[in-house]
C-alpha cells in the first residue's frame, strides 16, 4: 500500500520527509474570549426588560385594560401602598418562614434517605422501591388528605412542602451517592475508616453536584408548593393577600403577588449559583469554562 503523503503549502517542493511537514499549520486552539461581569448581568436583564416593555405598550395602548391586568405603574403603587401599611413585609416574613421550615426539613429527609440507600444495599433493598412510589404522587394531592390529618394549622402547609422537596433531594442524592468512586471508598476502609468518615470525607464531596442540582430542584418546588400550601385557608402570607385581592378583583395586588412568587424563585436559584461558585469553583475557572455562554 503507498504511503499518504502529507499535505504541504503550494510552491514547496517535497524533498524527503522534513519536507512534507515543514508546510503544515500549526494548529491552534480556540480561544474564549472572557466575558465581564458586567456585560453577563446585561444580557441576562434583557429578556425581562423586553416583557416589561411590552407589558408597559400593551396597558399604555388599552390592549390590556386594568380589570384583566393591571399597568406597571398601578402595580408600583399598590406595592408603595402594600408596603407603606406593613400588609407586604408581615406577609412576606409569613411565607418565607413556612417555606424556610419546610425546605429545611425536605432537605434533611431527602439527604439522609439518599445517603443510607445509595450508599447501603440494605437501605436500597429496604427503601428505594417506596420511596420511588411516593416520588409519583404528585404533592397536591395531598392537600385534602393533609387538611383532613392536621386541619387547617400551619403544620399542614409546613409538611406539604416538605414533602414536596424531599423527593428532588432523595434522587439526586442517591444518584450521586452510587457514582462515587468505589476505589476511593475501599482505600478508605482499607485505612480503617468508619462509615460514617467515609460518608463525610469522601460520598459528599463526591456526589456535590448531584447534591446542589437536587438543592435547585428543591428550592424552586419549596416555593410552588408554597402557593399551594397558602390555598388551605391561610389568614396570613402571599396567598393570603392574593385571595384577599382577589375578593376585591384588586389585579395590581395580584400582579404583586404574582411577582413576589417570581422574586423568591429567582432569589432561590441565585443562592444555588452562588454556592457553586463557592463550592465548586473549579467550574467557573476550569478550561472552556464559559464556552459557548
Amino acid at each position: 500500500m503507498a504511503a499518504t503523503r502529507l499535505p504541504y503549502r503550494e510552491g514547496h517542493k517535497a524533498q524527503g520527509p522534513a519536507a512534507d511537514t515543514a508546510g503544515l499549520v500549526a494548529p491552534r486552539p480556540p480561544a474564549h474570549r472572557a466575558r465581564s461581569r458586567t456585560y453577563a448581568v446585561t444580557v441576562r436583564a434583557l429578556g425581562p426588560l423586553a416583557l416589561l416593555a411590552l407589558w408597559w405598550v400593551a396597558s399604555a395602548t388599552g390592549v390590556l385594560t386594568p380589570d384583566v391586568l393591571a399597568s406597571p405603574a398601578d402595580v408600583v403603587r399598590a406595592t408603595g401602598e402594600l408596603w407603606g401599611n406593613g400588609q407586604l413585609p408581615d406577609a412576606l416574613a409569613t411565607s418565607l418562614t413556612r417555606s424556610g421550615i419546610g425546605l429545611l426539613i425536605g432537605l434533611a429527609a431527602g439527604l439522609t434517605l439518599g445517603v443510607v440507600t445509595g450508599f447501603t444495599r440494605l437501605g436500597d433493598e429496604l427503601l428505594d422501591s417506596s420511596l420511588q412510589t411516593l416520588r409519583t404522587i404528585p404533592f397536591l394531592a395531598l392537600v385534602p388528605l393533609f387538611m383532613v390529618w392536621f386541619g387547617i394549622n400551619e403544620i399542614a402547609k409546613i409538611l406539604l412542602i416538605a414533602v414536596a422537596t424531599t423527593f428532588p433531594m432523595y434522587v439526586s442524592t442517591a444518584g450521586g451517592v452510587r457514582n462515587t468512586d468505589r476505589k476511593l471508598v475501599e482505600a478508605m476502609r482499607s485505612f480503617g475508616v468508619g462509615r460514617i468518615g467515609i460518608v463525610r470525607e469522601v460520598v459528599l464531596p463526591g456526589a456535590l453536584p448531584s447534591l446542589l442540582a437536587g438543592l435547585r430542584l428543591s428550592m424552586t418546588l419549596s416555593v410552588i408548593a408554597l402557593i399551594a400550601a397558602e390555598e388551605i385557608n391561610a389568614t396570613a402570607g402571599i396567598g393570603y393577600l392574593m385571595s384577599q385581592a382577589q375578593s376585591y378583583a384588586r389585579t395590581d395586588i395580584l400582579a404583586v403577588c404574582i411577582l413576589v412568587y417570581g422574586l423568591l424563585g429567582l432569589a432561590a436559584d441565585g443562592i444555588v449559583r452562588f454556592l457553586e461558585r463557592v463550592l465548586m469553583p473549579w467550574r467557573s475557572a476550569g478550561p472552556g469554562a464559559g464556552a459557548g455562554r
